[in-house]
């Protein structure tokens, strides 16, 4: 922790706010909020995934950009500089929110196995390396490829709808003559409470709100799926097990769908590079691609609900 912080200071003084009045304090400042926050949402982050198994990295991640982009401006932070320190501040504090989810569920499970904290604490530090490198690599890859803002070269941009909710908080806090919509703030702080007190989750709440209807869609579809799956018997514990293995089908596609999307783009920079046909483009076929992609998806949904019903109920 203490070479963490010390590396991430000299970072910060000598490198990000090199060319600023002052950098020493506020490098001391920035490396304080990350502590800070990440020890505070480190422990909501493990008691969520003990609880109900899953962890609001998102919010509190827009939560540690707020607060931090408010007191880097009251330091005299602004514009670009400003921008960069605060998301490598956010950054560092959502690598560690989920590493927390993902250590407390393996620790879970190695204590039932009889494994040891040591072996999993040194795995878990070789494979933040392996996925800083992979994870950089493939963010230069979709930012070639498809792009996240609109311009001349990408007038179509990844709706990134994440990268945009932060890129308009920071805007807001950051650029001169912006000003934070802190009223919205306190509405959506509101409207949270209210959604929870009617029993309806806050946080599948606001990624409805702020997801395109793209991403929405299937969602909503793979919910009915999962209705469809849970209610299709009556005995309890046979649904339980229906709805656990659908579960782990639905996991294996969402993985299967992001490898997919990063071999789907390394292809397309290959085409762009070497001006050549490697995946068949519908989209010139009228309405042709539309269906067929609808067929598929219909078949794919099909096929997790028929999957799942082949579940055993557990002795």
């Amino acid at each position: 922790m203490v070479l963490v912080s010390v590396l991430l200071w000299f970072y910060f003084r000598y490198s990000v706010l090199s060319h600023i009045e002052g950098a020493t304090k506020i490098s001391l400042i920035a490396i304080l909020l990350t502590l800070v926050i990440a020890f505070l949402f480190a422990s909501v982050s493990a008691w969520a995934v003990a609880m109900i198994s899953v962890t609001p990295v998102s919010g509190m991640t827009l939560m540690t950009l707020i607060v931090t982009a408010v007191i880097m401006a009251q330091m005299g932070l602004s514009g670009q500089t400003g921008m960069i320190t605060t998301l490598l501040v956010g950054g560092v504090v959502c690598t560690a929110l989920s590493m927390t989810g993902s250590l407390v569920t393996q620790f879970k499970i190695s204590y039932w196995l009889g494994a040891t904290p040591k072996y999993i604490e040194w795995s878990n530090i070789i494979a933040s390396v392996v996925a800083s490198v992979t994870v950089t690599a493939v963010i230069i890859l979709l930012a070639n490829v498809y792009g996240f803002s609109p311009g001349p070269t990408h007038p179509n941009p990844m709706p990134a709808p994440q990268a945009n909710a932060m890129a308009a908080v920071l805007g807001s806090l950051m650029e001169s003559g912006q000003h934070a919509p802190w009223f919205l703030y306190a509405m959506g702080v509101v409207i949270a409470i209210i959604v929870e007190m009617i029993g309806v989750s806050g946080l599948a709440f606001a990624l409805g709100m702020y997801l395109p209807i793209e991403l929405n869609s299937p969602i909503l579809v793979g919910a009915l799926v999962a209705w469809f799956v849970k209610h299709s018997t009556s005995d309890e514990a046979l649904s339980k097990a229906r709805s656990d293995r659908g579960l782990l089908v639905a996991s294996g596609l969402i993985a299967g769908g992001a490898i997919i999307g990063v071999l789907s783009a390394l292809l397309k920079f290959f085409e762009d590079k070497y001006q050549t046909t490697l995946i068949p483009n519908f989209n010139n076929t009228g309405t042709f691609g539309n269906w067929l992609g609808l067929v598929l998806f219909l078949a794919l949904c099909y096929f997790i609900y028929w999957d799942a019903l082949k579940a055993k109920r557990e002795s």
